[in-house]
């Protein structure tokens, strides 16, 4: 399959979910959630190597708050397992009094140990690449995406979900990971970050642009800072657009990246700009 058509069959694929389909096709689910309560000062990113890959995702969601000129930072973790589901994580653990998060590093590589009376405010979790659409794994992916929300809310924090992209090679997956995420956010009363239609989005307006490592599964920078500013819009309800961060990228390419993140955030979540 040629370049192109991949990345019109994967524009196809983000306009069935952002409900600008043709006429007669199947009405798909709605998110029910579009922001939280209150701004989180801390989140446990729980995921595998879509979130570690280039230098982890949740560094550059942090450093793009640095960039909009919000301090402090945010304080954030990533626990990560190469390849994992979601039942290869035990969440419960990752809540342990004077555990993860107990102390972290300063600029001058001091060591702070915190006394947090909540660990964190969020956990940003997200299934195997395939396993919400896998005939043998989608119920799994259901039966756990439950257990982890209801374990994250009785230590205090709020679940978030994370809509993993499409392979490269397999653009049709946009649509069916954006619908079970979707639905599992809508069981679980939970935001879902919209990473997957963001990725589908670039592609259909800049189809020579590469998100994909050599793998056409695991993100580029490009594809981990258009995550990231995916995941910073749709946390904290704020547009990326102009933020001085751009993780090395050319200033062309982190300012699309920075607007089709808002853009996505906008239509599926029905997000506005903070102070409209």
């Amino acid at each position: 399959m040629s370049a192109f058509t991949a990345a019109r069959r994967l524009a196809l694929a983000a306009a069935l979910i952002l409900g600008t389909a043709t006429t007669g096709q199947t009405q798909q689910a709605r998110p029910v959630v579009q922001a939280l309560d209150e701004r989180p000062a801390s989140a446990i990113f729980i995921g595998n190597s879509f979130f570690y890959y280039n230098n982890s995702m949740h560094g550059h969601v942090t450093s793009l708050l640095r960039g909009a000129g919000n301090q402090p930072p945010f304080r954030s973790t990533s626990v990560t397992i190469s390849g994992s589901g979601f039942d290869w994580h035990d969440v419960e653990s990752y809540f342990r009094p004077n555990a993860i998060g107990s102390y972290s590093f300063d600029e001058n590589n001091n060591i702070v140990f915190n006394n947090n009376a909540r660990l964190f405010d969020v956990a940003v979790m997200m299934d195997c690449s395939q396993c919400p659409i896998h005939p043998r794994l989608a119920p799994v992916f259901t039966e756990f995406a439950k257990r982890h929300s209801d374990t994250v809310r009785r230590h205090g924090a709020k679940p978030v979900l994370f809509m993993s992209w499409a392979y490269a090679d397999k653009p049709e997956m946009t649509e069916q990971l954006a619908e079970a995420y979707t639905r599992a956010g809508n069981d679980n009363n939970a935001l879902v970050i919209p990473a997957g239609l963001a990725f589908a989005r670039a592609m259909r307006e800049r189809p020579g642009l590469n998100l994909y490592a050599p793998d056409k599964r695991h993100p580029s920078l490009a594809g981990s800072y258009l995550a990231a500013a995916t995941t910073y819009a749709a946390l904290f309800g704020a547009s990326p657009e102009g933020n001085r961060y751009m993780a090395g990228l050319d200033d062309d390419t982190a300012r699309f990246l920075q607007t089709t993140a808002w853009q996505t955030v906008r239509d599926y979540l029905g997000t506005r700009r903070a102070g409209n």
